[in-house]
Parts: structure tokens; sequence; C-alpha cells
């Protein structure tokens, strides 16, 4: 039985963390995740900076579960889309979706590397839902014909899943590289000024990537 307070200790704790993730996001946000502070976000919360550490250990440990976070939420977005019937196109045009709407969570685990930090072994696992949705999403299309790199990821598959061709991981690895490429770009600001409409391009990329 659970001891009495216990889950309200809990429910008090989640809150906190919470709070504290949503400081972290606004000083991204700001300046730029290689300039996260627990100790400003403790002034921020009304807490010390060990205080705060009872609740993440260190930057890294706050920055990780943010990394978990930004996953799931396009996982769970994916998932939802392929739920619902959505094809290879629909799904490209969620993560952009879903990419505008907040670019510092999508360049947390698409952008340039955080220096010196490493993320733990399962972000990767929880990362690995996006990919078998669109392995998923492949999978129903018209076959292709094999090409050489075809051949080298049979003797190098990174997928558990022996059920998946060779051939469908090629098309959703290129696709995912094409995809991240125009919408990296597009977040960056990269194309501002260009005069061109950024929606139009990434639906001609994605043209030219499907039959």
């Amino acid at each position: 039985m659970e001891a009495k307070g216990t889950g309200s200790r809990e429910r008090y704790r989640t809150q906190v963390r919470e709070e504290i993730k949503q400081h972290a996001w606004e000083q991204i946000a700001t300046a730029g995740v290689s300039a996260l502070s627990l100790n400003a976000i403790a002034k921020q919360v009304g807490m010390s900076g060990p205080a705060l550490y009872r609740y993440f250990a260190s930057r890294d440990d706050l920055v990780t579960e943010l990394i978990r976070d930004a996953y799931r939420s396009l996982a769970e977005t994916l998932e939802a889309e392929l739920e619902s019937g959505a094809d290879v196109s629909a799904l490209a045009h969620a993560v952009r979706k879903w990419a505008l709407h907040d670019p510092q969570r999508y360049f947390l685990i698409y952008g340039t590397p955080i220096p010196g930090y490493h993320a733990p072994d399962d972000t990767t696992a929880i990362s690995d839902r996006v990919m078998t949705v669109l392995l998923t999403a492949f999978s129903a299309l018209p076959p292709q014909p094999p090409t050489p790199f075809d051949a080298h990821l049979e003797q190098h598959l990174p997928w558990d899943d022996p059920s998946v061709p060779a051939t469908t991981l090629h098309r959703a690895l290129s696709f995912w590289t094409r995809l991240h490429g125009v919408l990296s770009l597009e977040l960056a600001g990269h194309f501002a000024g260009m005069g061109f409409d950024p929606t139009l391009l990434f639906t001609d990329e994605l043209n030219t990537l499907l039959p």
C-alpha cells in the first residue's frame, strides 16, 4: 500500500521537474543549449542551486530529459498520423509542422551536437520509434530496383527487424536525409529573403523522392 503522502510528493516532484524543463526551453530559445544554466533556472523557480540538483543531477541530466521529451513528442506525432492513415508525404509534412512549431526542440535533436555531451543509449531507442514509422510507411510502397548501397546494407543492416528489406531501409534513409536537409536550412533562416515559398520547395523535394 502506498505510504500516506507519497503520491502527493511524487505529483509535486513531477510538477517541479516540468517547471524546470519549461524554464530550460526558454533559456535554450534565448541563448542556445550551450548557455543552459541550472543556477539561473533555480532562481527562476525560487530555489537554491543545490535544491534544484535534487530534481536533475546535472546539466547533462536535464538536457537528456529534454532530448527524450523531444523524441517522444515527434514519435507520438508521427505514430498518430500513421494510425490515421497518413502516407509518406503526409508524414513528412507532419515533421515539418512539428519542427516549425518549436525550432529549438527540433535543433536539440537534429542540430549541431552539444560539445562534451553524450546521450545515454536509451535515447537511441526512443528515436528509433520515428524510423519505425517511416519504415512502416515505406513498406507499403511499390518496390524499387536495388542499388549498390542496398547490397552494402544487406551486409551491415543497422535495423533489428529482418522483415524490413535493405531497399526499403535505403529509401527511408534517403528520404530522411533529404527531408532534414531542406528543413534544417529553412529553420536556420537560410531561405529568408530569397523570395520563394519554402513550403513549395519542401513539397517539390518530396515529389522527387516519391513515386
